[in-house]
Formats: C-alpha cells, structure tokens, sequence
C-alpha cells in the first residue's frame, strides 16, 4: 500500500467510496440479519437456548481470529486483490448457510462466511485510506459515511430479517447475500483503484490460527459455562489463554509477524482499539437480548420485532453522519468516546427495567435511542484514531486491529452475557418472568462493560 494521494476522477473515488461502504453494511448486515431468524432457526435446525449464540458467535469469531490475517494479506498482495476475494468466499458461505439441515452445517456456512468478512473488511478500510487518506477534511467525511455503513447494514439486516423470515423462511437471510456480493465482484474491478503489494514477506498462517483457536476455546468456555461446570470451564478458559499467549509470543519473535507488537506505540492506538473492544462487548448483547426480548416476551412476530428496532438504527446513522463528525472537529476524540460509552451505559441500565409484562414504547424505545445515541458519539472517534495512527504502510494491519477489537469484544462480551442469562432464567422458553430476569441480567453485565470502558477511555487516550 502508498500513502500517495489517489489520482482518481473525483467522481469515481466517491463511487469507490460507495462500494466500501457497501462492504461495510454487509459485514454487519450479516451479523443482524439472522436476530430476527434466531427462534424459527433453533426450531428448525435443533439449537438450545444456550447454543443458539453460536449462530453469532461461529460468524464473529472466524472474522475477528482472521482479521490479522487479512490486513496483513492486503498488504503483502493488494487490497483489492484481497476485497474480491473475500465477496467470493462470503458468497460461497452465505450459500452453504442457506442450504443448511443440522447444526453443524449451519455454523460452518457462518464460518466460512466469518473468514470472507475477514477479507474484506481490513482490505475495505486500507482502499479508503488509499483514497482519502491525503485529505483530513475529505478522510474525515469519508470516514463518517463509511461508519454510517454500519448501523445502515443492521438497519437492514433487522428489517430485512423480520420480512424475509415473516413471508418468506430462514434460509433466505442468507440467500439474499448471493446477488449482492455477485454485483460487488463484478464492481470491484471498475471503481476501486488497483496498486501493488506494498511489502513483501511471508505470511504467518499459525498464527492467525492459534488467535482464531484461543478466542475459540475461550467463547466455548464462557456460554458452555452453566452446563459444563466450573472444571470443564477452567480447562477450556486456560486451553483459550495458552492458546493466545502462543500467539503473543510468536509475534514478539517472529520474523514477519502477523501482528507487529510494536505498532502499539503508536500514541492512541491502544487507547482507540480499547474502546472498540468495549463497544463491541456492549453493544452486541444488547442487540442480541433486545431482539429474544421483544420476540419471546413481547411475543412480536418476526416482521414488527424488526421494525422495532428501526428507530433506534436510524438515529445511529444520523448521529454518527451528522452529530460525530462536528463533536470531533470541536472537541477532539477523546471527550465524544467518553460521552458516548457513557450513554451507552445509561441506555443498557434503562433496559435492564424490562419488565415481563412490559410494552415496546415504555421499556424500550427510551432506552434504545439512549444507548443508539452513545454508539454513534463513540464509534466514529474511535474508529478513525485507530486506522490514521499506524504508519501508512500498515494500513492493512491497522484496519485489521480495528476490527478485530470490535469482533473480540463482541464475541466475548455475548459469550460471558449469555452465561450469565442463561444461569439467570433466559433458559426457560415458555416463562416471561423468568426469561425477562435473564435478559435484564445481561443488560446490567453489558451496562457495567460499557462503564468500565469510558472510566478506560478517560484514563488512557490522550489529549492531543
């Protein structure tokens, strides 16, 4: 990768821009989509409520253990090389997803897809600094538009989700990836720029593996939890950590590391991945519970349990294109992510008032536009002082980082909440009361995350 300015058509990096984003609102589309699907998916393919997760979970942990790889792949051989490849791998995933008959098969398809958004969404990123990266006023408006991409994929994936699985069935929630990524593919070659690898060297393919493997064992550990006992749980949680202790180590000493140890010297880079991680362990329970909630207790159908959840969508969109941009340019990163982990917390607390006999516009919509609002404060800040801190020719590794933050803290944060739920009553299909206290107990957890992550934020990044 250059850090040269892109010598483009203005009007052809915009739609360059334009395809990024969609990239974006996939990755995430994909992981709201099947929220609404989840019930009619457990009845059709035999999951437990407390395997249910792993429909998430076998998804963000293939994204968030590969995403090292896949900056360091951008790099060594093309971003755009790598962002088509990743289209072609989550096409054949969503397939494999769709056609599913068991358990097994179906966490596979989301594996497979995972390990496609793995490609895409460091490479995805390392295009954008490609293009924007020379102008902070145009990176900055880019960034925002790219960030927006995100809450727009979940916008639709939680809508689509509700259609597709009212009037149509489950298997389409991953059907309707086909097209879209066939039309990314053929749009790849057209819009986005090409450029050489910008380094050479080897990949290191076990590393990538032990991440992926300890991150794994420790989600495995974590949700199988209340079932297992505390034995099994602690071999698996010490399997996880040893597992990425190897990985750490071999970084320190390898060659040509997936993950260079030092980058995190750059000023802030800790800081603003730290709070990705915390986003991410707040924000996913929250989404995941919410949509059980309004389903198994408000008894929504699929369609309106969706549909629910558009408001709160929306006004990440509009916070983040509208509000992040100008708190940043005022205030600097620093007091939004702060700002932003602190509403999210407020909103999580609200929700954990859920009540069994409760209703949509009481004891969720207040809550959800709080916790909405915080998200977009806190996203778009952190994302950019992640991806600008590294050095240019680390683009990929940088963008990779990122978002494995956000995936290592999503996977673990619903990993550690739905143990939690699940010991609480969230086990109990059928029973209101007991359900609503599950869930309420996740709320709490993720509001406490979301607490701990802003009292980090404050203590850690730097003014600048």
């Amino acid at each position: 990768m250059t850090a040269a300015p892109e010598t483009r058509p203005n009007t052809l990096r915009w739609w360059a821009l334009g395809l990024i984003a969609l990239a974006q609102f996939m990755v995430i589309m994909d992981t709201s989509i099947i929220g609404v699907a989840l019930p009619r998916m457990r009845d059709a393919l035999g999951f437990t409520p407390s395997t249910l997760s792993w429909v998430f979970n076998a998804y963000v942990i293939a994204f968030g253990g590969l995403l090292l790889l896949g900056g360091r792949l951008s790099d060594l051989f093309g971003a755009r090389r790598l962002f088509a490849a990743g289209w072609a791998i989550l096409l054949a995933g969503s397939v494999l997803a769709g056609a599913a008959g068991n358990v097994p098969i179906e966490l596979a398809g989301r594996i497979v897809q995972g390990a496609g958004a793995a490609l895409i969404a460091p490479s995805a990123l390392t295009l954008l600094m490609m293009l924007f990266g020379s102008n902070p006023k145009e990176l900055t408006k880019a960034l925002a538009l790219y960030g927006a991409a995100a809450p727009a994929g979940g916008t639709a994936g939680v809508f689509l989700g509700g259609v597709i699985t009212e009037y149509l069935s489950w298997p389409w929630v991953f059907y309707l990836n086909v097209p879209i990524a066939v039309l990314a593919l053929f749009a790849t070659r057209a819009v986005l720029p090409g450029g050489a690898a910008g380094t050479r060297g080897t990949v290191d393919v076990f590393g990538a593996l032990t991440v992926t493997l300890g991150l794994g064992t420790l989600v495995y550990g974590i949700v199988r939890a209340p079932e297992a006992g505390w034995a099994a749980t602690w071999i698996a949680l010490g399997a996880g950590l040893a597992l990425l202790a190897v990985f750490v180590v071999r970084q320190a000493k390898a060659r040509t590391p997936l993950m260079r140890l030092s980058v995190f010297r750059a000023p802030r880079l800790g800081a603003a991945n730290l709070a990705q991680v915390f986003l991410g362990a707040a924000w996913i329970p929250m989404w995941f519970f919410l949509n059980l909630y309004l389903q198994q207790v408000l008894g929504f159908r699929a369609f309106p349990a969706g549909a629910a959840l558009l408001p709160m969508t929306a006004l990440i969109m509009l916070g983040m294109i509208a509000l992040a941009p100008r708190v940043i340019g005022k205030f600097g990163p620093k007091p939004p992510i702060v700002a932003g982990l602190l509403l999210l917390a407020a909103g999580l607390g609200s929700l954990a008032l859920v009540r069994a006999d409760g209703s949509f516009w009481v004891d969720v919509l207040p809550a959800s536009l709080v916790a909405a609002l915080g998200m977009s404060l806190a996203f778009i800040p952190s994302l950019g002082t992640a991806i600008s801190a590294a050095r240019p020719e680390e683009g990929g590794l940088a963008s990779g980082i990122v978002n494995t933050g956000y995936q290592v803290g999503s996977a673990l944060g619903l990993a550690v909440m739905t143990a939690l739920a699940a010991a609480s009553g969230a086990g109990a299909l059928g029973d209101p009361a007991a359900l609503t206290n599950g869930y309420s107990v996740a709320f709490v957890g993720s509001a406490g995350i979301a607490l701990v992550g802003a009292i980090l934020a404050a203590l850690t990044f730097r003014r600048q």
